[in-house]
């Protein structure tokens, strides 16, 4: 997809087109329903496998989520960032980072595993944003305010979060190109009297509009910047996208007409009542695994245990033949520590016979 130039014909890639979010978290929409699809069918069929263990024959009335009933219940905790963030009065850049490495988490996790309210995922993804992003606050602090919830709720699942995103933190965001495009617009000779600011945060509203769809994931920061700025001033974003890409500018305002068409029609918080029907299977589908208690959950934790108790053994084993194949003390010292070891040296070392 074509994205705004920033290196001429030079052939260097942009700051964007090298980071990780260009490589690792960018996709087309059939490779979005693809990954979900296939996170969503593995997910049954573990769960299913793991009713049907316990009891034959448990599966086969369970109603379990597909994948678009997934993204449903995301986009709901995605509007519970926003909440907080009020809260907390936390600043845009922590607000859209944390709302991206939510979805990210749910491009590699399914609800199914991993609810977003249970296991305090929106929690641990905010306070992970307010880290990367420079913007910190204590724990304490952050939990004290939080009914229900304890350091360790965010804590315990910081480090999954984060393995989840592949630990790559930084994120490219479509307000902050739009505050560059804002600048420049001005300069345009059409554009004689300075723009109001009211204009910038109507285009603004349309950025966080588009932080409920999944254009981050598929389009380029600016190209999400330019469709906020075509749904507030069209005609001179179609000039300013003209005197940027005079020869490909219909790749460009192609891209930018999807974009003005997802925020406009899925750029809402979801429906409620919808929500609460896909939730409430959802109690009835989750992986019991997971949850803590279950005859599953406690399978899976002695299996867990049983593993780590064989590793440490076989690390022990493996540290015991390394010291008995070496000899760090040289050979007369260590003839003493193996004699030492089997009990034959006379600890009496006085040479007096009496």
């Amino acid at each position: 997809m074509p994205s705004i130039p920033s290196n001429g014909n030079t052939g260097k890639l942009s700051s964007y087109e090298a980071s990780t979010q260009a490589r690792n978290w960018r996709y087309s929409v059939d490779q979005l329903t693809r990954i979900r699809t296939s996170l969503n069918q593995a997910a049954v069929g573990v769960i299913r496998n793991t009713f049907e263990s316990d009891e034959p024959g448990s599966s086969s009335n369970v109603s379990f989520l597909i994948a678009d009933e997934e993204v449903l219940l995301v986009k709901l905790y995605i509007t519970k960032i926003t909440q907080l963030c009020g809260l907390f009065r936390f600043p845009e850049e922590v607000e859209a980072t944390a709302i991206t490495y939510l979805k990210r988490f749910y491009l590699k996790n399914t609800v199914m595993d991993w609810h977003p309210k249970n296991v305090m995922r929106v929690l641990t993804a905010l306070f992970l944003a307010t880290k990367t992003t420079n913007n910190p606050i204590s724990l304490e602090t952050y939990t004290a305010h939080i009914p229900k919830t304890s350091p360790n709720d965010v804590l315990d699942l910081e480090f999954l979060v984060a393995q989840s995103l592949g630990f790559e933190f930084a994120v490219w965001h479509a307000h902050r190109a739009l505050w560059g495009i804002w600048l420049d617009i001005q300069n345009l000779p059409s554009v004689t009297e300075k723009l109001q600011p009211e204009l910038y945060d109507t285009a603004l509203g349309h950025i966080r509009a588009s932080r409920l769809t999944d254009a981050e994931l598929i389009y380029t920061p600016s190209q999400i910047a330019l469709a906020a700025f075509s749904l507030t001033l069209p005609d001179i974003t179609s000039e300013w996208i003209a005197s940027k890409t005079p020869s490909d500018s219909w790749r460009l305002t192609k891209s930018i007409n999807e974009i003005k068409e997802m925020i406009t029609s899925q750029g809402h918080p979801p429906n409620i009542e919808s929500v609460r029907e896909v939730d409430r299977r959802l109690k009835i589908c989750k992986n019991p695994e997971k949850v803590v208690g279950s005859k599953a959950y406690l399978a899976r934790k002695r299996d867990e245990e049983r593993i780590a108790e064989e590793k440490r053994n076989k690390k022990v084993a493996e540290l015991q033949k390394e010291l008995d194949e070496s000899d760090p003390f040289g050979t007369e010292l260590g003839d003493k520590r193996r004699a030492l070891a089997g009990g034959l040296v006379d600890y009496d070392d006085d040479d007096d016979d009496d």
